[in-house]
């Protein structure tokens, strides 16, 4: 079975919007007639998730829906410090073994019971080659049942980030799996889909009753959670909307309450309407380029038998001819932080004084590619997002021109994130725009997930553009294990500089992200992007 066509363009923005608020309203009147208390949270974005299995994408917007429905063993609090979820307690037992006492009386959402066996089968299941989550259960060799509430994780070596990993390692339910035949993973990449790609039974705060593929995902309180809601949310109404003049609208319009990817040209106008109020910060996510470095011959380009981008002098010619201060100011409006590193302020291992983008050169990018033996460029394909980031198309058209002034030729082909994921992680992109946001507000993440060696398991596990360096890696696997945390400290510091000034990566800038939203509605700024109808109360 193959996915539904793809976001639809500007005019069936409009009609999608429209189906989705009708349905929203239907949906609301239902449960007004049955409840006095009912609550509906209308949210926009601009893109839709690509799947409900929740251990098949490491995409942001998916996981900001699926955190609603699927929990994990821990979870954050509002100040993003680590807290018991489907886990009670945990114990170290030894370095390489922490024993897990499961919460008792859970329900899944089709109510059969949370159990030990949901959380082995889930560790087997979020394994699969199929996906790219493998990140989330890094260094865990086994998990052993003990009894029903009880699970031991047997370590490869110490994890230091052990507990913030496991928040999205998310438990599925062994028998609901496999009653629907879901037991394998579908293979996303390749189109395939299963039961739970279309269908969701967790143990979270709320339900997804139904998604309709570009109009709306929807969702129900989960009255039988074991939690209590800090806000007043009963139904959550997600519509994405490419368009960003029809996503402004439908807020300032009052069809929906909640904006979470404001378009940088209409921040100042939304903060000066009166029925709206804004709230903003910084987001852990760094967009930028991927290069094909891997492959004896760069698909698509003009040079035949070889890689330029196997040069360290093409790479860093790419990131000279790039004015990041220019797109800050230009098409950001102010709304970015130009980068060098690949991790943003507010992740662990991040400093300041190493994120310093160099100023553009193009003599020096001109004499770069000439001694790598391109003195007149050369072409090569790029792959872009045109819903998922801010402004991501734009950005791209940008650098294509920025490129052209020293002889790259950049052809364009600007898609859907949907389209666009699965292009890449088929090794079709040899040159792809990619923003990473760091859930684990470890540096360790993103450096294991993209830079890491490719292995089929959580290293490298989106690691789609083939970078293999083993000075690297060596620094990478020693951070995993290490506990004394300036020494682990020293080992991030030291990976982040290489993947800098070995030009692995081509990083813009990271972003900064305001959420605009009627004015009668109260909610936490996440920095990953995830708004929580948990903490979310409309009076």
């Amino acid at each position: 079975m193959t996915r539904l066509p793809s976001a639809p363009r500007f005019a069936r923005a409009h009609a999608a919007l429209s189906l989705a608020i009708a349905l929203g309203a239907a949906t609301a009147a239902t449960l007004a007639a049955s409840s006095a208390h009912a609550v509906p949270l209308r949210w926009t974005a601009q893109n839709d998730v690509l799947t409900l299995d929740p251990h098949s994408q490491d995409h942001t917007t998916t996981s900001a829906i699926l955190q609603h429905a699927y929990e994990g063993l821990t979870r954050y609090n509002e100040q993003w410090e680590i807290e018991p979820c489907l886990a009670t307690k945990w114990t170290q037992i030894s370095p390489t073994q922490v024993r897990f006492e499961l919460r008792k009386g859970v329900k899944f959402h089709d109510g059969s019971p949370f159990t030990a066996d949901d959380v082995v089968f889930s560790f087997d299941r979020i394994r699969q080659p199929q996906g790219t989550m493998q990140i989330y259960v890094t260094g865990i060799k086994e998990i052993r049942k003990v009894d029903d509430f009880t699970v031991d994780l047997i370590l490869e070596s110490p994890q230091p980030i052990l507990l913030r990993n496991l928040v999205d390692f998310r438990i599925m339910s062994k028998a609901w799996s496999e009653k629907n035949k879901a037991t394998q993973m579908a293979d996303y990449k390749a189109k395939d889909e299963n039961y739970a790609s279309r269908h969701a039974s967790g143990t979270g705060p709320y339900e997804i009753t139904s998604w309709q593929p570009d109009q709306k995902v929807s969702m129900v309180i989960n009255k039988g959670w074991w939690d209590k809601n800090k806000g007043n949310i009963t139904e959550v109404s997600y519509i994405p909307i490419k368009s960003d003049p029809t996503r402004v609208a439908a807020l300032t319009s009052g069809d929906v309450d909640l904006l979470t990817d404001v378009p940088t040209q209409d921040v100042g106008a939304l903060k000066a309407d009166a029925k709206l109020k804004s709230i903003d910060g910084p987001e852990t996510r760094t967009i930028f380029f991927a290069m094909d470095l891997g492959s004896d011959e760069l698909r698509g380009a003009s040079v035949k038998g070889k890689n330029p981008f196997k040069d360290v002098r093409v790479r860093e010619a790419l990131s000279l001819a790039i004015d990041r201060e220019a797109i800050k100011r230009s098409i950001m409006r102010g709304l970015s932080v130009p980068a060098a590193l690949m991790v943003a302020p507010g992740v662990h291992g991040y400093d300041a004084a190493l994120d310093k983008p160099r100023t553009p050169d193009l003599a020096k990018a001109k004499k770069l590619l000439a001694d790598a033996g391109y003195p007149s460029g050369f072409e090569v394909p790029l792959n872009c997002p045109n819903n998922r980031y801010v402004n991501d198309e734009k950005i791209c058209l940008a650098v294509v021109s920025m490129w052209s002034k020293i002889g790259i030729t950049a052809r364009l082909t600007a898609q859907p994130m949907s389209q666009h994921s699965q292009l890449f992680q088929r090794f079709e992109a040899p040159l792809y725009m990619l923003g990473w946001g760091v859930s684990t507000r470890d540096a360790l993440y993103a450096m294991q997930a993209l830079a890491r060696t490719r292995s089929g398991g959580a290293d490298g596990s989106f690691n789609f553009s083939k970078v293999s360096d083993p000075a690297l890696d060596r620094l990478i696997d020693a951070a995993k294990s290490e506990s004394d945390t300036a020494k682990r400290d020293a080992l991030l510091r030291d990976g982040l500089v290489r993947i800098r000034d070995q030009y692995l990566f081509i990083p813009l800038h990271h972003q900064v992200r305001p959420w605009a939203m009627r004015a009668n509605l109260q909610t936490l700024h996440r920095s990953n992007d995830r708004p929580e109808a948990r903490f979310t109360t409309i009076k």
